[in-house]
């Protein structure tokens, strides 16, 4: 019973082939297409894949580009599945106003995250952050409860929006510096400061809620670049969103084949 996970963002989809809708399955293939090229998959990577008998995706990219994907699975007789953030699911409950609102990577990557947290030990608190396009801050309770979190600007974001909005600001990327002395720097500087400050707030608000120190998780294709300016130890896991669709699935197969 082969499953295909699918994670489509704003500007990529990334897939893998697993065995079996299993946490732990093993991996058959894997790829990452560009958006731009969305419609040649289906006579490119995925002409040579075995059929999968199932599938589930995340989607933040919108109606059209879901369209676009469902019609490269058309040579596939597999039901398109996607995840929409629910009330609970898999161990998690949702603590937003309105519960499917939510974005799904988002639900997707804490699901994953407290599957991580509860194999390597006993329950705590987890402060999740997504480097990406935007970026997410996440908090969620011992219990499992996600209590909220933050949206921002990832650092392309906040540049294009300064160079847009300011005169003399077309420069190159600068390095991350404690006190920048040119302007590349400043920028560069400026925006990773402000997401780590980000970060070390929720850190704070999670921490007197909780009363425990949370586990702080990072991913993100742009999750490396924020690691060496966290204020606090961070465990950069590449792949959470493809862990918490494994968890989905496998409690999805689960639930049925008790009916």
């Amino acid at each position: 019973m082969t499953f295909l996970a699918i994670d489509v963002g704003n500007t990529r989809l990334k897939w893998t082939l697993y065995e079996r809708p299993a946490v732990g399955a093993p991996v058959l293939a894997h790829g990452v297409e560009f958006l731009e090229q969305l419609d040649g998959l289906a006579e490119g990577a995925w002409a040579k894949l075995p059929e999968p008998t199932r599938m589930l995706g995340c989607i933040v990219a919108g109606q059209a580009v879901k369209h676009r994907v469902q019609e490269q699975m058309e040579r596939w007789e597999v039901e398109p599945r996607w995840v929409v953030a629910s009330e609970a699911e898999a161990g998690l409950t949702n603590g937003y106003d309105f519960p499917a609102r939510l974005g799904a990577d988002r639900w997707v990557a804490m699901i994953g995250a407290r599957h991580h947290m509860l194999a390597r030990g006993p329950a705590r608190p987890i402060l999740l952050v997504m480097v990406g396009t935007a970026v997410t801050v996440e908090a969620i309770d011992t219990s499992g409860r996600f209590l909220g979190g933050l949206i921002l600007p990832g650092h392309g974001i906040m540049l294009r929006a300064l160079e847009s909005g300011t005169a003399g600001l077309h420069v190159p990327t600068g390095e991350v510096v404690e006190f920048p002395t040119n302007t590349s720097d400043a920028l560069t500087s400026g925006g990773t400061y402000a997401i780590a400050g980000a970060c070390e707030r929720m850190f704070r608000h999670l921490f007197l809620r909780c009363g425990a120190e949370p586990l702080c998780l990072m991913t993100g294709g742009a999750g490396w670049k924020m690691m060496p300016s966290m204020m606090r130890p961070y465990e950069l896991i590449d792949n959470l969103i493809f862990d918490g669709l494994q968890v989905i699935a496998q409690e999805r197969e689960a639930l049925v084949s008790r009916f």
